[in-house]
């Protein structure tokens, strides 16, 4: 096998070396990829993309699609159709274009009349969709959940959902092994909220940055797999590509009976349990990071500020910025209490709240809501709270809850009952925060506006939101009598409802009958972009000259590059008018003059120089980049960047360049405030001013840069190697039969569907190519 790692492997060497399609000599690596979950909103492109190329999904048995994101989760009694129940236009031409698409590519879907719809990264556990030693991706971020099971999961953006969907494939390279070893038995009162959030804290948002992070130590190995979940799912927070938790006897048992996995007792079962049994790090495997942690020194934690990374102990106080050494953090904590609306040094359980959200694919499971549940029953919301809200995670979680009488305990204590989908995480939806209120939230990001514009987020886990409710401030669960009882054991498997598969074609679906033809029109979306229309046929980036602005943050996340209400989009198309929008524009609309973009001559600017770390952090949203482009911006200089923007830059012809010298950084950023020109030439991989001199070198990927210069589209160079990802596909169903469709996910009843992928012999100048070319 190319590219094989001698001696002792980490389990993520394990999983990533059994999936290597091909891998050139750069290090470059073609991916197989064993489960796609797809949403409304970092789709439509990717299938818009399919079809500008006459492509077709090349295994839809390994496709399963869901709403979530920007569905109302109001009561659906009277749900008839997406079209009759969504009121916001542009999330019904989301939800209708998913519903469209997944008609005419024939795909497994679970819409909203369907009880097993839900958040993706909770129906595919819960389905047994997600196995060990699996490659899991969809375009969101926190597909890192998955990993908790074993397999290899990570957020992907829209372009690589097309290559995916086209390929079954994804082009990457090998990330770096990070271990986090918790050691020790949990205090009474903590949680695996409670841990996440202590390790972000401890290593920050970029921590993880090019790294997967295997979580292991006997704290972790005593976690039911809902807890596990919660802590791989927020990975992504702390900077990794991934999070994953080695497969063990509690795994095996969540796994049981699902739909999804095989059959209990099978022979598939045996094999499978033989070959997951392996996937743990061998004696000796080497880390090129350690983080030891000692599981005693972790007590209930909750965020302060605007990022993940901002935490305290609820014993805790607001952090003073004047006790912060690093200016650029220091600036980052002061934007931080004042956007947050707090003092420093306030105590954490004297600050108000206004509303309590439990949910989010970080915490809507069965376990979350019976441990809310106990602590709440009997009691009484406190009479401050304005709204108080319980979302589960799928309809079969609501089900299981409602089949307990935990709903009940919910509504007598006050709280609000609803239905599946991501609500009030990221506010695409209806329910979102009003300006300057104050959220107790069971989500996975606090960001400035995450919730809603203005809205102030303190992350925590269900039990402190629970206490928080009861008390009408950020609470200490460990006060409340009886607490103890409230946490679920750590090594009972949570049982789950069986439904009988369906198998119906999409077009039976009473949701598909209602899809219209609606005019895009009315959604911004026929306006004129720079950025591509498909993944097809990139544009040749050589050299770039032009006006460069300079930023200097830290931690610039996605949902700062393009807020949640500008991704409710089916094109690429005018996304230039979100870009930086808090930032561009004052309350009142009109332009923040002290901004930036918003100054001449740098709102020309084609080039972004950011002296501060961790550039595109957060969301897989791909609308990000779409939106620098869109604006005209198709380089961005920085010290480092968060992966999955990183990777989304490249795929639409532009060049995330690290510059690591900072002393060059700050030449080139003092050149860009002048207002002079600056030219990055990727050929020569040198950064120039406007007399022509050298200011700084760089080297960027060798394929990636070829892919660049040339023009050239990952997709088609992919479908060239069609025999190698045959031959690893028969091989796949020899050795893993179960991971080839089964129960709903066979489309037809001759069994597994495999569509043929559709080679595209041509560059994007439209050439001959007589060979396949190198890659």
């Amino acid at each position: 096998m190319p590219g094989a790692i001698s001696g002792p492997r980490t389990l993520y060497d394990k999983v990533f070396q059994d999936h290597i399609v091909n891998q050139q000599d750069d290090g470059t690596v073609l991916l197989y990829i064993d489960r796609h979950l797809v949403h409304e909103v970092t789709s439509p492109q990717a299938f818009e993309g399919l079809r500008n190329a006459g492509r077709k999904v090349r295994r839809p048995d390994c496709t399963l699609a869901t709403t979530d994101h920007n569905i109302p989760t109001t009561p659906r009694k009277n749900f008839k159709s997406v079209h009759q129940f969504i009121e916001e236009d542009d999330s019904r031409l989301q939800c209708e274009t998913l519903e469209q698409n997944v008609r005419d590519f024939k795909l497994t879907y679970f819409g909203m009349g369907d009880k097993r719809q839900g958040i993706v990264h909770i129906i595919g556990p819960e389905q047994g969709f997600t196995l060990p030693g699996t490659t899991v991706v969809c375009g969101d971020s926190h597909t890192s959940t998955h990993g908790a099971f074993g397999a290899l999961a990570f957020g992907i953006g829209t372009s690589e959902v097309e290559h995916v969907l086209a390929t079954q494939t994804l082009l990457t390279r090998r990330s770096k092994n990070m271990r986090v070893q918790v050691d020790g038995e949990l205090a009474n009162g903590v949680s695996s909220k409670d841990v996440i959030l202590y390790v972000i804290g401890q290593i920050g948002t970029a921590g993880g940055t090019g790294h997967v992070i295997e979580f292991c130590g006997s704290a972790i190995s005593s976690l039911s797999m809902e807890a596990r979940m919660s802590i791989c799912n927020m990975s992504i927070e702390g900077g990794a590509r991934a999070g994953m938790v080695a497969p063990d006897d509690i795994t095996f048992e969540y796994l049981k009976g699902r739909p999804l996995a095989p059959k209990v007792d099978s022979a598939e079962w045996k094999k499978a349990v033989k070959y997951w049994q392996s996937l743990r790090s061998d004696d000796g495997a080497k880390y090129d990071v350690d983080v030891f942690i000692n599981a005693k020194d972790i007590i209930p934690t909750v965020s302060w500020g605007t990022s993940p990374q901002d935490v305290v102990p609820i014993t805790g106080v607001v952090p003073n910025p004047a006790d912060i050494k690093d200016p650029n953090k220091k600036e980052a904590c002061e934007r931080a209490l004042v956007y947050m609306g707090l003092e420093a040094g306030t105590k954490m359980t004297d600050i108000v709240l206004d509303k309590v959200f439990i949910g989010s694919c970080t915490n809507a499971r069965i376990e979350d809501l019976r441990t809310a549940a106990h602590i709440i029953k009997g009691k009484k919301i406190a009479p401050n709270l304005k709204r108080a809200m319980l979302v589960p995670g799928s309809g079969l979680v609501k089900k299981q809850a409602e089949d307990e009488g935990l709903d009940k305990v919910f509504l007598d204590a006050g709280f609000e009952w609803r239905e599946a989908g991501c609500s009030m995480c990221l506010g695409m939806n209806p329910d979102i925060l009003s300006p300057g209120e104050r959220c107790a939230s069971t989500s996975n990001r606090n960001f400035e506006g995450r919730q809603g514009a203005g809205g102030r987020t303190h992350l925590m886990s269900p039990a402190m939101a629970a206490a928080a409710a009861l008390v009408g401030k950020l609470a200490d669960v460990r006060n409340l009598e009886g607490y103890e009882q409230a946490l679920p054991s750590s090594k009972s498997a949570p049982k789950h409802i069986e439904l009988p598969p369906q198998v119906e074609d999409p077009e039976s679906d009473a949701d598909l009958d209602n899809i219209l033809d609606v005019d895009e029109s009315s959604q911004g979306n026929s306006v004129q972009t720079k950025a591509p229309s498909s993944s097809a046929g990139m544009p040749p980036f050589t050299q770039l000259k032009g006006i460069a602005a300079h930023m200097d943050r830290n931690n610039i996340d996605t949902d700062a590059i393009i807020p949640k209400q500008f991704l409710k989009t089916i094109k690429r198309a005018g996304l230039s008018t979100g870009l930086f929008h808090a930032w561009r524009f004052n309350k009142d609309g009109s332009k923040n003059e002290d901004f930036i973009l918003n100054q001449k001559p740098f709102d020309q600017a084609k080039i972004l120089v950011v002296t501060g770390e961790n550039f595109g952090c957060g969301s897989s949203r791909e609308h990000a980049p779409w939106a620098l482009l869109d604006f005209g911006i198709k380089c961005v200089l920085a010290p480092s960047f968060g992966d999955i923007f990183f990777n989304n830059t490249f795929k639409n012809g532009m060049l995330p360049q690290v510059i690591e010298d900072k002393a060059a950084l700050a030449r080139i950023a003092e050149e860009a405030k002048a207002g002079r020109e600056i030219e990055v030439d990727l050929e020569a991989q040198v950064v120039r001013n406007d007399k022509g001199e050298e200011m700084a070198k760089f080297e960027t990927d060798g394929f990636r840069r070829n892919c660049l210069i040339n023009g050239l589209d990952d997709v088609g160079l992919t479908m060239q190697m069609q025999e190698r990802i045959e031959r690893f596909e028969r091989k796949r169903t020899e050795d893993t039969p179960w991971l080839d469709g089964s129960g709903f996910l066979s489309r037809h009843r001759q069994g597994a569907v495999k569509v043929e992928a559709k080679p595209v012999p041509k560059t994007n100048r439209g050439e001959e190519v007589s060979e396949p070319l190198e890659w």
